[in-house]
């Protein structure tokens, strides 16, 4: 049995930064990335691999190692390709290009803010907020405190997805015409554009999650 032997230090970067990525390895997720779209531009157009060697004379094989990442293909092949498809050049990079983004707030150093429509005692505390994506959808999620001095909502509406997650207490959640019993556990998925709200404020303190969804305006 062959041993092979790394440096120390080698071994100790190992160790600090698992997640480290090497030169190789951005390489290789770039091969993954540009397969990943070839074969999902030619299934999109219903084209199989020996119709895409016909159209492009480069072999069956080859192709095959592309979409499937094994290999590293010349700016000559891609453009070939990418004629061949009617595509952009530049769309076999779009997926390893996107921007991918994330949030960690801590606890107490959600912002603060009143949110239209907002009762009197109503907390809201802004936990982040990514701006529109590739998909064009925005995300703001909420921590929604409700103590006894808490007002009722006159309900309200808005654009968008709405989720609840329930984490203390009980309320009596309208959505349009029905009133749902949130305890702690319970989760409430909407159309944010039918009138909506705590009705009744039934076991106090109550704090859950508000997250919203919704698309970017144009």
């Amino acid at each position: 049995m062959r041993i092979e032997k790394i440096s120390t230090e080698a071994a100790t970067q190992l160790t600090q930064n698992p997640h480290s990525t090497r030169e190789g390895d951005r390489e290789k997720v770039l091969e993954v990335a540009i397969g990943r779209e070839v074969r999902g531009y030619r299934r999109q157009q219903e084209i199989t691999v020996a119709e895409l060697s016909q159209m492009t004379g480069l072999s069956i094989g080859m192709l095959s190692k592309i979409e499937n990442g094994n290999t590293s293909p010349s700016l000559t092949t891609l453009q070939t390709l990418a004629n061949a498809l009617s595509v952009p050049l530049t769309s076999f990079f779009r997926r390893f290009e996107e921007s991918r983004q994330a949030v960690h707030t801590k606890s107490g150093e959600g912002v603060e803010m009143d949110r239209e429509g907002t009762r009197a005692n109503h907390q809201y505390n802004l936990l982040g907020h990514i701006g529109a994506n590739a998909s064009g959808v925005i995300v703001e999620p909420y921590l929604i405190t409700l103590t006894d001095k808490s007002d009722v909502f006159q309900t309200f509406q808005h654009a968008g997805i709405e989720t609840i997650y329930m984490l203390e207490g009980e309320v009596d959640y309208r959505h349009g015409e029905e009133i749902h019993t949130l305890k702690p556990g319970d989760t409430l998925f909407f159309d944010a554009d039918a009138p909506h709200g705590p009705e009744k404020l039934v076991k106090l303190p109550a704090r859950y999650l508000s997250i919203i969804s919704y698309p970017q305006s144009t």
